[in-house]
């Protein structure tokens, strides 16, 4: 008779180790510690072998769809991972060789990727350095480099996306960090070219990519004592309530300008903390979990502008959304310089670096919140809602921290390799 969850579930140890069989070979083991262990009897050449299928419930009785909407990335249960175990046995190979084979590849894998070389290079390099310019590479290559193409199998790596990985670093405005980072990758390549690791080095032809930027970006403040100075600035500023709304809202959800100043109304959810909006560069679908804080600002605006079509409308004109300057006249009436210092734009840049560098959050998670196209390891495009529950926790986390800047709570220094 086959198992079920609820039998296994009642299952209680005993003095000695037990066992429940399900079907075709596939049984559990309950050991007198509580523990519950799957196990697949099968016959080989003759010879009967037990193959061990993982613990209960971590691995579930039937396979699942990790996410069921999209029913991508199917999770195997005992029974289907029984089933390939007997394909295995069918077509004539021992699934226990089958799987030594694959740990011993697995293991021969994880040495070639950049990540293990990357280390193994800075560990001899940094002899020769200084402990802080030593300090100062790893924690690039942890912060900027790793979290991109850190598990990328060293001779796969390919110019470009070497060169993607220094742009994300010349966006925030560090073009002499992207410089030095395809400096330090070109060292790497080196090593591992001397090791026969790699035929040549890829950042050859990318040395010269990373320009110096004069207006191609946006000025912004990833200082934490700069931010507490703006953000004590926007809760001072004097204007329309609007415009004071606004600006109190854009480093929360630090999307991009057009984006904040078109917002409807129609597409917030206050009950559900939601905003979901179409992206204007990418033309995508795109949503911003709102914290605490937002929905308290959009609903102290609700009663002014709710009524109408636009979050931030204009004067009396339900139609049309306050213009495109706004939120940089906004900054320039603070006393910022708009092209040194801050613009409406350079609230993503500041949320980008800060999150990351500070609060330690996954690149992968921040990228999707700020609307970019980042595909994933099987090379799908962007999803609106992957990573959502990371994210949601981040924006509130994000909040938090903006408060505890404003409020002269604390500055969270620098995540320590």
């Amino acid at each position: 008779m086959a198992l079920t969850d609820t039998k296994i579930k009642a299952s209680k140890p005993k003095d000695k180790a037990y066992k429940l069989y399900d079907e075709a070979g596939l049984f559990l083991i309950v050991t007198p510690s509580g523990g519950k262990w799957w196990r697949f009897k099968y016959v080989f050449n003759g010879k009967e072998k037990l193959l061990s299928l993982g613990t209960y419930p971590e691995v579930p009785i039937a396979g699942y769809w990790h996410d069921p909407q999209t029913k991508k990335h199917w999770i195997d249960g005992a029974r289907d991972k029984r089933n390939k175990a007997r394909e295995l046995v069918a077509s004539g190979m021992d699934p226990s060789e089958v799987r030594k084979i694959h740990k011993s590849t697995q293991s021969e894998n994880a040495t070639n990727t950049f990540e293990f070389i990357a280390r193994v290079w800075l560990k001899g390099y940094s002899s020769n350095l200084s402990p802080a310019t030593a300090e100062k590479n790893l924690r690039l290559f942890e912060r900027d480099l790793f979290p991109w193409i850190g598990n990328r199998p060293i001779a796969e790596l390919k110019p470009k996306e070497i060169l993607d990985t220094a742009r994300r670093i010349e966006a925030r405005g560090a073009v002499d960090t992207a410089k030095r980072a395809i400096q330090l990758c070109g060292q790497v390549f080196q090593q591992a070219v001397i090791d026969e690791k790699v035929m040549s080095d890829p950042t050859r032809d990318i040395r010269r990519a990373i320009k110096p930027l004069k207006d191609k970006h946006f000025a912004s403040l990833t200082d934490p004592k700069d931010v507490a100075e703006l953000l004590r600035a926007i809760d001072a500023f004097k204007g329309s309530f609007v415009v004071m709304s606004a600006i109190r809202l854009a480093p929360l959800v630090f999307v991009r300008p057009v984006e904040l100043r078109k917002a409807k109304w129609r597409d917030i959810d206050l009950k559900a903390k939601e905003w979901r909006y179409l992206v204007t560069k990418t033309n995508t679908d795109h949503l911003v979990p709102l914290s605490n804080q937002a929905v308290d600002i959009l609903k102290e605006l609700h009663p002014l502008t709710g009524s109408g079509e636009y979050v931030f409308q204009v004067g009396n004109d339900p139609k049309k959304p306050m213009s495109d300057g706004t939120i940089n006249a906004a900054l320039k009436r603070m006393g910022y310089d708009t092209k040194t210092q801050i613009t409406g734009h350079g609230f993503r840049a500041m949320a980008r670096t800060i999150l990351h560098e500070r609060l330690s959050i996954d690149p992968h998670i921040i990228e999707h919140q700020l609307a970019h196209a980042v595909p994933d390891n099987l090379g799908g495009a962007y999803n609106r809602t992957k990573f959502i529950e990371q994210r949601v926790l981040m924006m509130q986390q994000w909040a938090d921290y903006l408060d505890e800047l404003k409020d002269g709570a604390k500055i969270i220094p620098f995540k320590q390799a």
